[in-house]
């Protein structure tokens, strides 16, 4: 049987550009995004949302189970409304309450189990749970916000529309954990399964019920129903903090394959020669969204916010740079915006994917790790020194000694068991540190094997501290896309790029930082609605607010 031809495709990217910093904080959501991809596998399946419970008081606490079947099994979320006092409602990962809490469920749960869920899961960390709670979650109301909603429903009006462009979601999560976390089920129990096999895949459908949960809960006390088209700008908002961050380093494999499929896609579609009139019509339109996108997306700070209206203008004068005449046009779209800033680079090679989901959509199949690392079997010294100068020259170039070089590092925090990052000069805990720091590993690899000549095996069996560092450039060669080409220990170095980079992946948008540790960000937001699946499932792309 002959191999299935591939689209032709230009070279990919090199890694020392892509895996910067500074460019994985400029990315945008694409169609290969995990949520997009969730969605096109609902709507092929023709998924239905069913309500088996709904126990909800007049006020909207109480608890409710949504049962979905996907790939052949049944997935249910266990959702929990509380009354959470004012004062105890905070989005920092130190809360003990939530507005609301959620478990998604292997199977549908019996009495008991809802039961078990509904006192459990409001405790969240400080409870434990079994091998069938696949995700955990909690979320908090925009009080202001679901507010108003419940009262112009109540008043028979629809709510103002303004408010909910600017505001988008009825409430935000400030976790969604998986993978074996406080007892829930280990990844292994589903990554195998039609419909979850790829990454994030149950964290995605439990955040889009949630969703769905937020749009019946807030109809249910107001009394009303909402418009259909205010209810698909209302996405779920999330809080996430540097618990997030590090997960893009300790799973080199799953970050290269990420990265690659996505430059791969970029590739096929730059080799595309000529484009139909069709085709470029939509470009053009998805352009002009892209544009309405920028305009409506504003934050606090003052900053970022500078850098958004600066994106605006640059994303019209790059719009004015396009020829989709040009022979090889998307190739040229992407090559006449280089001299412009990562933001407006990043967002072009967003919008020059979207037409085209024949081409690249397959690849959404190769964003998994089913079967871990390979990596080739270890080599002479001298062979292991000259890969670390082939792929991590950027290692070796920062003074890991001066203070601006280490000025921060990473740790684990006793009391919440989460990724947290100190300032080593001016903190205590450098002793607790995590090895996040590649870049000064492989460099003192290096140095330590100068003047060696002999296997490293026996190079490791005499100094084993440098055996993740020998791990790390086993994979380079492999995966040249597992590792952020930056000193992550640097002073300089903003965690919130790191998180933007993963968040793109899952789909997100609208980014808001708190800091350079934390931001906000909308979810789901223009998503299809569980009763529009067929009909709107692939075609959300940097929403637009349609009123």
């Amino acid at each position: 049987m002959l191999d299935t031809p591939q689209p032709p495709q230009m070279p990919l990217r090199a890694p020392d550009t892509v895996m910067r910093l500074s460019r994985m904080g400029s990315m945008f959501p694409t169609r290969l995004s995990f949520l997009r991809s969730l969605m096109r596998r609902l709507a092929a399946e023709d998924v239905a949302v069913r309500r088996p419970v709904w126990q909800m008081d007049a006020d909207g606490f109480g608890h409710a189970v949504y049962t979905v079947t996907l790939g052949g099994h049944d997935y249910s979320l266990v959702a929990v409304s509380n009354d959470l006092p004012p004062e105890m409602r905070t989005d920092r990962v130190i809360a003990e309450a939530w507005d609301s809490a959620y478990v998604l469920y292997d199977g549908v749960p019996n009495a008991s189990e809802v039961a078990r869920i509904v006192a459990s899961a409001p405790k969240q960390e400080a409870a434990r749970f079994t091998g069938a709670d696949l995700v955990l979650s909690r979320a908090n109301k925009s009080v202001r916000l679901f507010a108003h909603v419940v009262q112009a429903l109540r008043d028979g009006q629809q709510p103002d529309a303004e408010m909910v462009r600017s505001v988008g979601y009825l409430m935000r999560t400030t976790a969604v954990y998986g993978n074996g976390k406080f007892g829930i089920a280990d990844r292994a129990v589903i990554e195998s399964r039609p419909g979850l096999e790829g990454p994030f895949a149950a964290e995605m459908l439990t955040v889009w019920l949630i969703r769905h949960f937020t749009h019946e809960l807030v109809e249910h006390v107001g009394r009303g129903s909402l418009d259909p088209t205010l209810k698909r700008h209302l996405g779920i908002g999330n809080s996430t903090g540097l618990g997030m961050a590090p997960f893009l380093v300790n799973h080199p494999v799953l970050l290269n394959n990420w990265m690659m499929v996505r430059e791969t896609a970029l590739a096929r579609v730059r080799a595309i020669e000529v484009l139909t009139e069709r085709q470029k019509a939509r470009l053009v339109a998805l352009a002009d969204r892209a544009a309405q996108h920028l305009q409506e997306w504003t934050v606090p700070d003052a900053e970022h916010q500078a850098r958004i209206v600066t994106l605006r203008a640059d994303w019209n004068i790059a719009c004015g740079r396009l020829d989709l005449d040009a022979p090889l046009p998307l190739d040229h779209a992407v090559r006449v915006v280089q001299d412009m800033s990562e933001d407006v680079q990043e967002l072009m090679v967003s919008l020059v994917i979207e037409p085209f989901g024949d081409v690249v959509d397959g690849l959404a199949d190769c964003m998994g790790d089913p079967f871990g690392a390979f990596c080739p079997p270890m080599r002479e010294t001298g062979a292991m020194r000259a890969t670390i100068e082939d792929h991590f020259d950027w290692a070796l170039m920062p003074d890991y000694d001066a203070k601006d070089g280490c000025g921060q590092f990473w740790y684990v925090s006793e009391a919440k068991q989460e990724p947290r990052l100190g300032l080593r000069f001016s903190e205590a805990g450098s002793e607790l540190e995590s090895p996040l720091d590649v870049g000064r590993r492989v460099k003192a690899l290096y140095t330590a094997l100068e003047g060696e000549d002999g296997r490293v095996s026996d190079f490791l069996a005499r100094h084993p501290g440098h055996a993740l560092a020998v791990s790390r450039v086993l994979l380079a060669e492999r995966y040249p896309y597992a590792e952020i080409r930056d000193n992550l220990i640097a002073t300089s170095c903003l965690p919130i790029d790191m998180l933007r980079c993963k968040l793109s992946f899952f789909g997100a948008s609208k980014f808001d930082p708190k800091s350079d540790r934390w931001t906000r960000i909308t979810l789901c937001q223009g998503a299809p609605l569980a009763d529009d699946l067929k009909d709107g499932a692939d075609d959300w792309w940097l929403p637009v607010f349609k009123a």
